[in-house]
């Protein structure tokens, strides 16, 4: 019997962590339990909470009372009390942010604290926090912190009252029994709820595990690609991932600050006196007209190549599909295969404007924004860092526009008449959602009727005429470029950070599909690109010899990880970083340079295994 009694206690000891925390357990669970309930994604149709947020937050905080319990009782009064500060706090800030910002904490956010003056933050906070906050789910945190703290004071008058209360007894013994079953019965149902919780859920701690463990930024962001996604449901998981990634970016900004201090230039010509990189997205050359595609995708391009004015290349790849890897490996001189990482050589823009040229740089993508996702974080922190932003830029835009024809008026009311100019434009282009990408009220030109493809449904016949009416309305928007320095000596290259998933061929989807395994078929879709380059009147003229050095270079294979050792030379920039073997229009390039697509997969072997 005694033995009996001796197991039971022992699967009682099973509930103690609870028991020994019960405060704790019970209002951290009411407080994350909120906290997946009211912050839904955002931007998304129907969105719902995290399917396993109440078993997994179980999971957690049990795992937590365990390591709390191992304390001893006098010193664990004070232990939990910074981790009462640390999560009210974590979920007050986080909640606050959702309501006022329409974002939780992420990595931005963080770094827009990070690089907020005091007399800014005071100017934040007397702006932003009125009493109208208190009747916003904030209060209900408030409420659960309040509700707390009316337990812990009552709960402690309770067991003082107990002491000087002469209270009636039952059986000593009988309840000792009764609470040695209760216990038992509690510490089963904890095994079980622990089995089931880790069944359930540890696919996303191990992709959390997977998440915080890498080294760089770029390979954080790259795991975000993969399924199962992590979810990180819970204020302090979100925090202690800005924080991460924000140490990650950090690392790489040192090295891109020393790098950038010890940019040389040796002379300059200006052989190109304006050169302008417009760099669009999502681009899937197969729904180019200027290609071969049937339908009027692109009919201005398309006429400027009739007239001899626009020259498209015919075989160039992007190095990854990701918007933001591609952004670090054109910028930097850095060229795949190179040893080291992209932040280990000096970005073009800092060699250019070092070598005399006026930088503009247009985006309408990149801006530090407090609810930007990691993929933006990733892509912009070394151009929004306001040290690397003044060594490579002279002239930035502040704000986003919906449409990218805001791109052309913000290039119009911020250009300068300088000797020579090197202006970069970002577009939106065809990025995901594609009927946000242009204005369906005068720019809906193509119909799903129009689509003769019996093998695609009505929606997704919808869905490719929005992508192809994109594609237009960016048609008039890159020639529209073009028109602006049809007077000038200069030329303008074109193209887009990756291609797209557009329903050609199976699996029929639009996107793009992250997969670590790069066949001829997706590497078609994803990673070729349309690239051209157009040449004005007086650039033709002035430049006869560049100029038929730019059209003898059209079918040459190229990636566009060496583009900026092309600009170096139409800038006539003189570097010990410049590498001629680069330079596509250079008699000298390396036509058998292997394009190494996402760092594994040589895409001259599957092109000649494809076709």
């Amino acid at each position: 019997m005694l033995k009996r009694l001796n197991i039971f206690k022992w699967i009682g000891w099973l509930f103690a962590p609870i028991e020994k925390n019960g405060a704790f357990f019970v209002f951290m669970f009411a407080l994350g339990y909120l906290c997946t309930q009211v912050e839904l994604p955002l931007n998304v149709n129907n969105p719902e909470p995290y399917d396993l947020s109440a078993t997994e937050l179980f999971f957690d905080l049990y795992l937590v009372c365990v390591l709390l319990a191992l304390i001893p009782r006098k010193v664990r009064f004070w232990v939990r009390i910074p981790l009462y500060l640390i999560l009210y706090g974590t979920a007050i800030v986080d909640m606050y942010c959702y309501v006022r910002f329409e974002s939780t904490l992420t990595p931005t956010m963080l770094m827009l604290v990070n690089e907020t003056t005091p007399q800014e933050a005071g100017e934040f906070l007397s702006g932003y926090l009125s009493w109208d906050i208190f009747l916003s789910p904030v209060g209900y945190i408030l409420l659960i912190l309040l509700a707390h703290i009316l337990w812990t004071i009552l709960s402690s008058v309770f067991r003082s009252m107990r002491k000087r209360l002469i209270l009636p007894t039952l059986n000593p013994r009988l309840m000792g029994v009764l609470a040695t079953a209760a216990r038992c019965v509690l510490g089963i149902a904890i095994v079980w709820l622990m089995i089931f919780a880790w069944d359930e859920c540890h696919y996303n701690k191990e992709s959390i595990h997977k998440l915080m463990t890498k080294k760089t930024i770029g390979e954080v962001e790259h795991q975000l690609t993969q399924k199962p996604r992590p979810e990180l449901y819970l204020p302090i998981y979100r925090l202690v991932f800005s924080l991460y990634a924000n140490s990650l970016a950090s690392d790489q900004l040192e090295t891109l600050v020393t790098v950038k201090n010890e940019v040389q230039v040796d002379s300059c010509t200006f052989r190109v006196p304006n050169i302008v990189l417009i760099i669009g997205e999502s681009y899937n050359k197969h729904h180019s007209q200027l290609y071969g595609y049937n339908m009027p995708t692109t009919p201005r391009q398309l006429a400027l190549a009739e007239e001899g004015s626009l020259v498209p290349f015919t075989d160039v790849v992007a190095p990854w599909n990701l918007t933001s890897y591609v952004f670090k490996n054109v910028l930097s001189l850095h060229t795949v295969g190179d040893p080291g990482e992209w932040s280990d050589s000096p970005l073009f823009p800092e060699v250019f404007r070092k070598a005399g040229y006026h930088v503009t740089f247009i985006t309408n993508q990149f801006l530090s924004e407090a609810g930007e996702a990691v993929y933006d974080f990733s892509g912009g922190f070394f151009l929004n860092n306001p040290e690397l932003s003044r060594a490579q830029f002279d002239t930035r835009n502040a704000r986003l526009h919906q449409f990218d024809e805001g791109v052309l008026e913000e290039y119009d009311s911020l250009k300068r008449e300088d000797k020579a100019n090197l202006v970069i434009l970002h577009l939106l282009g065809q990025h995901v959602m594609y009927k946000e990408r242009y204005p369906q009220k005068t720019r809906k030109h193509l119909l799903a009727p129009m689509y003769d493809r019996p093998d695609l449904t009505h929606k997704q016949k919808l869905i490719v005429a929005d992508y192809d009416n994109s594609v237009l309305y960016n048609d008039s928007i890159v020639v529209a470029v073009t028109q602006k320095f049809a007077d000038k000596d200069a030329v303008v290259i074109y193209m887009p950070d990756h291609g797209e998933e557009i329903f050609n061929g199976r699996p029929y989807m639009y996107g793009r599909m992250h997969s670590s395994n790069i066949d001829y078929r997706l590497a078609r879709e994803e990673f070729e690109i349309p690239f051209w380059i157009w040449g004005s009147p007086i650039y033709r003229e002035n430049h006869p010899y560049g100029w038929k050095a730019i059209q003898a270079a059209k079918d040459r294979p190229m990636m566009t990880d060496c583009l900026a050792h092309l600009l170096l030379y139409l800038g006539g920039i003189y570097t010990k970083d410049y590498r001629e073997a680069y330079n596509v229009i250079s008699p000298n390039y390396n036509s058998e340079r292997p394009r190494i697509l996402k760092g594994t997969t040589d895409y001259n072997t599957l092109k000649r295994n494809g076709e």
